[in-house]
């Protein structure tokens, strides 16, 4: 229930206050008929002032209210509420300069040099309205369309996907300092491409970076897998000396004749306190024809794990090698054509594995180089001169790319079969170090794994390294099988099998020794010992 309340001092106090005022605002009474007078005649009279207030002029309204211009590509400001004529000035002609369009209201500005300033806008009435612009340039540029020729057989999604968008970072020029927003994820593209396909796809691309004008763009990107038979390699190229860079300079060189392929591994260390670098491997077409040339890639890094960096790149590298996955690039006459560029910062590590060939036109050559990461890639050596290093690694030729054995195993064979990888020296076909742990060397294995018993026999394959901490990839039958870092010594399985009796288990096996680890190693065939299962809890292996 509420309570009626008695008015308080304060209340009665604003009571009197407000009787008072309307006391005071009571007009004065008007005179009596008797004292008025009249004008007149042919008098005039002056009308009573007018009691209504001016209105407040609109402010002058501009779209946008700020702007970021780039160098060549002029905007332009909407102006409203403007009493034409209007004006238009800029604080900063050196920045940017502005033109008028009268019928419109339509203020353009082109950006002149990088830098801030203000264009100020006045109209009619002397109202003005200021809009802050920053000039810079565009972060970059990529082509709106892009060609790219694959290989494959068939070229696979993940590999199609990495392509794509390989292809527009290449193509892509940045400005110094930013960087391209584009990711296998953004590509549109789902199952397989076969042999003598094409598809088409639409990929989203960002390229931006600070004080620069943002750039968002569709790349359309056409893709052609191109059949080409698959050729083994007749050598064995490697850059691994000065692996620890102190300068820029030549790190590499050697020709790339026709249909005489060639395997090529580089592997790189930029120590801490150098200058941000950057690995150019450059195609140069020497003859007067086209070139083309196919080249199948594995790179790692840059990271400062040497053996993840090798294991990432063999990986890679493994499996587009057996599946014929790859690029074509067509160079032409008396041109160059950087074939891959990894950035390189302080205290970091790059390598890639690759195989290349030429399979219409005259000799390719190779070179290797270290630049400064700022640097154009695009701009040849002058000194040819190969760079020195203290410590000796192998940098040469090579005449075993690839090395096949095919055996057979008894399971009730009282000794294990042991496949040695990264065993044998390789001699150098130039002046240099041999190559000690058969590193880019292919190594495939057939093995019969027979069971001349009565009963089926569990077997497994076991990773024994012998040299040092080491890290695996093999295809096993075809799967993907891939091992963590292992310490020296250790053993693990790698694949289990059950052999039926009287019966066989063929195996197929293709590794190659990684970059980064300690070799050498050994695949051991034995009867399954009950360690713990590939994949299980507790294995290196995945």
């Amino acid at each position: 229930m509420s309570k009626r309340r008695s008015p308080s001092v304060l209340t009665v106090a604003l009571f009197a206050a407000g009787c008072a005022a309307a006391v005071a605002q009571t007009p004065t009474p008007s005179p009596s008929p008797t004292s008025l007078t009249y004008p007149s005649p042919g008098t005039s009279v002056s009308p009573s002032p007018s009691l209504t207030a001016t209105p407040t002029a609109p402010p002058i309204t501009v779209q946008p209210a700020s702007a970021m211009v780039s160098i060549g590509t002029p905007l332009q400001l909407r102006v409203g509420s403007a009493l034409s004529p209007i004006s238009a000035v800029s604080q900063d002609t050196a920045i940017a300069d502005v033109t008028i369009d009268q019928p419109s209201q339509t203020v353009t500005v082109t950006g002149k040099t990088p830098g801030v300033t203000v264009i100020t806008i006045r109209d009619a009435r002397g109202l003005t309205s200021t809009v802050p612009i920053r000039v810079a340039y565009y972060a970059g540029s990529v082509p709106s369309e892009i060609t790219l020729q694959l290989t494959g057989d068939p070229a696979s999604q993940d590999f199609v996907r990495e392509q794509v968008a390989r292809a527009i970072t290449d193509a892509a020029q940045l400005r110094p300092g930013a960087q391209i927003i584009v990711t296998p994820d953004d590509v549109p593209f789902n199952g397989t491409l076969d042999q003598d396909n094409g598809t088409s796809v639409n990929v989203p691309v960002v390229i931006q970076g600070t004080n620069y004008v943002e750039v968002d763009v569709t790349v359309r990107v056409d893709i052609q897998n191109v059949a080409v038979p698959r050729i083994s390699p007749g050598s064995l190229m490697v850059s691994d000396y000065p692996e620890r860079l102190t300068e820029n300079g030549l790190l590499f060189a050697a020709d790339l004749p026709y249909e005489q392929p060639s395997r090529f591994l580089y592997f790189h260390y930029n120590p801490p306190g150098q200058p941000a670098r950057r690995i150019v491997l450059r195609a140069e077409n020497t003859s007067n024809e086209p070139a083309l040339v196919q080249f199948i890639s594995g790179r790692g890094g840059p990271t400062t794990n040497e053996m993840e960096v090798g294991h990432r790149a063999t990986k890679e590298f493994l499996v587009d090698v057996v599946q014929n996955q790859g690029r074509l690039l067509t160079i032409p006459p008396k041109t160059g054509i950087n074939i891959a560029q990894q950035d390189l910062p302080p205290g970091t590590i790059v390598t890639n594995l690759l195989q290349l060939r030429v399979l219409s036109g005259g000799t390719v050559h190779l070179t290797l180089f270290a630049q400064n990461a700022d640097d154009n890639p695009d701009v040849a050596l002058t000194d040819t001169t190969l760079l020195q290093g203290v410590a000796k690694h192998a940098r040469g030729i090579y005449p075993i790319p690839e090395f096949h054995f095919a055996t057979q195993w008894s399971v009730n064979n009282d000794d294990f079969l042991e496949l040695p990888i990264g065993h044998l020296p390789l001699p150098n076909a130039l002046q240099g170090q041999a190559l000690s742990g058969d590193y880019g060397v292919l190594q495939s294995f057939v093995v019969n794994v027979q069971n001349p018993t009565s009963t089926p026999q569990t077997i497994a394959i076991y990773e024994n390294p012998r040299g040092g901490r080491a890290t695996g990839t093999y295809l096993i039958d075809g799967v993907l099988v891939q091992s963590h870092q292992v310490p020296p010594f250790s053993r693990y399985k790698v694949r289990q099998y059950t052999v039926p009796a009287r019966g066989f288990v063929r195996v197929t096996i293709d590794t190659i020794p990684e970059a980064g680890s300690s070799l050498p190693l050994r695949l051991v065939f034995a009867p399954d010992d009950g360690s713990v299962a590939p994949g299980a809890p507790g294995s290196p292996i995945y």
